[in-house]
């Protein structure tokens, strides 16, 4: 217990960086019991920390991904059917692209190769919501219960959707282009150890590029709330004083654009000013999944009755799994 407390607050958490970054503010001759001085060392120390852990996980996930190309995966998903091909499908999306955006061109990709609408759907849900990254950096800030449980209830949602979407037999309101599109079987060749090494190089270094805007903006948003924002503001909107906190954080975070590395330092920053667990995991999940230019990117692919069913689904997921959190809070943290 002792050993993995240290790798969860030393190594995933950086603990000592925070230390670090306090030390040398405070020999510049900064207060980071201030607001000021609190702010900077919120922002250096997540900006570092998260920027670390995301090259890092992007590497790792990016030479896992480089053994499941889409055509890959495609004849992976064909073999399974019904449940399984939904769970299947859901457990491949942790290893794809980190926001909703890169997952859609994959998820058409999969729809036009002929797969089952609902396994599609199980991927499109759990590829931004559930990822490996999301995995590793809840269990930095939350813990490892709080990460396990998450990602266990993102996959549930995932799978349920894509059953719930494959049961009312949706095929006819995905627009024709997609139908029609077909698929070419191209083999993909062995690649080399060197090889992946290069490729995971190479989308680390892409996907940090599309990434840390977002990082940079979800930490000085985080720093605000952390240091600015009283305390009684967060509780009231977001404590468990307001009965409707999980559906306003919900409502919030859909027409927001990030990733999961763009919103964990907002919710930490939240969840440290007094809002519960499952309402600041709500704001992560619907920021992640359902956001407005993925939501539009979507409608190109699918007619808007699968498009509303789609959100309903997710969003009364994300909104189950907020009260869930909420009334087993003390348990987790």
């Amino acid at each position: 217990m002792g050993i993995w407390q240290f790798i969860q607050e030393q190594i995933l958490g950086m603990k000592w960086l925070n230390e670090v970054i306090g030390f040398g503010l405070s020999a510049l001759g900064l207060d980071v019991s201030g607001r000021i001085g609190g702010s900077i060392q919120f922002f250096l120390y997540d900006v570092v920390k998260i920027t670390i852990l995301l090259c890092f996980l992007i590497f790792v996930i990016s030479y896992i991904q480089s053994f499941f190309p889409p055509e890959r995966s495609k004849r992976i998903l064909g073999r399974f059917h019904g449940i399984r091909a939904n769970i299947i499908s859901a457990l491949l999306g942790t290893v794809t692209p980190f926001c909703s955006c890169s997952s859609i061109p994959l998820f058409i990709g999969f729809t036009s190769a002929g797969l089952p609408l609902g396994v599609t759907f199980s991927f499109l849900i759990s590829s931004p919501m559930v990822d490996l990254g999301s995995l590793v950096l809840l269990m930095s800030i939350f813990g490892t219960k709080v990460a396990l449980v998450y990602v266990l209830l993102g996959l549930v949602i995932a799978v349920a959707g894509g059953m719930i979407i494959e049961k009312m037999h949706m095929e006819k309101y995905v627009e024709s282009f997609v139908l029609s599109a077909g698929s070419v079987d191209i083999e993909s060749p062995d690649l080399t150890v060197r090889e992946r090494l290069i490729y995971a190089k190479e989308q680390m270094a892409e996907t940090f590029k599309k990434v840390f805007p977002y990082i940079l903006l979800g930490v000085g948003i985080g720093a605000v709330i952390h240091n600015w924002i009283p305390e009684s503001w967060v509780e009231t909107v977001l404590g468990n004083r307001n009965p409707f906190g999980v559906i306003i954080a919900t409502i919030v975070g859909i027409p927001m654009y990030a990733d999961i590395f763009g919103t964990i330092p907002v919710a930490e920053a939240l969840l440290a000013k007094g809002a519960q667990l499952g309402t600041v995991l709500s704001f992560m999940m619907a920021v992640t999944t359902l956001s407005l230019p993925s939501m539009i990117m979507l409608r190109k692919a699918v007619k808007p009755k699968l498009l509303g069913l789609f959100i309903a689904i997710c969003a009364v997921g994300i909104i189950v799994v907020g009260y869930l959190f909420n009334a087993v809070q003390y348990m987790l943290i």
